[in-house]
Order: structure tokens, then C-alpha cells, then sequence
């Protein structure tokens, strides 16, 4: 079954750098995810999200307001 995996950010660098992470992971793994880049700040405030970045994996905030090792991300989507 497909993730659905959503990057909470304005377009910062932090946000960039996670955004990348997660790809790199997604492809390295064959890990069938689709990823939505989410920077509309409205949408972002419907997660109840301050500080960004965020990872959001299937409607879960997993992460907040730091960029994730590629480890992290991994085990976070098994």
C-alpha cells in the first residue's frame, strides 16, 4: 500500500534539505510513497504545525523543525 508523505515548509533551506532526504530515501528503497511538498502556510496551520520543517507520513506529524538523517526517514516509513 502507497504512503502518503507530506513535507510541511515554506521553501526554506531546512525545508529544501528535508525534501531531498526523503526523495533520496523513497528512491533508494523502492518504497512505494507518493510525496506532496506542502507550503501554503493555511494548509501548514491545519496540522497544528509552529515550526517547520515537518514530515507528515500518512496524516502523522512524525517529525518537527529538523531535518532528519536518511536513517531516521527509513525507519520511520517500514
Amino acid at each position: 500500500m502507497s504512503k502518503v508523505i507530506k513535507i510541511l515548509g515554506t521553501g526554506c533551506p531546512k525545508c529544501q534539505s528535508m525534501t531531498g532526504v526523503v526523495k533520496e530515501v523513497v528512491s533508494e528503497n523502492n518504497i512505494d510513497a507518493s510525496i506532496e511538498k506542502v507550503e501554503d502556510i493555511m494548509e501548514i496551520m491545519k496540522f497544528n504545525v509552529m515550526t517547520t520543517p515537518a514530515l507528515v507520513i500518512d496524516d502523522a506529524i512524525t517529525i518537527k523543525g529538523r531535518v532528519p538523517s536518511k536513517e531516521e526517514v527509513l525507519a520511520l516509513l517500514k
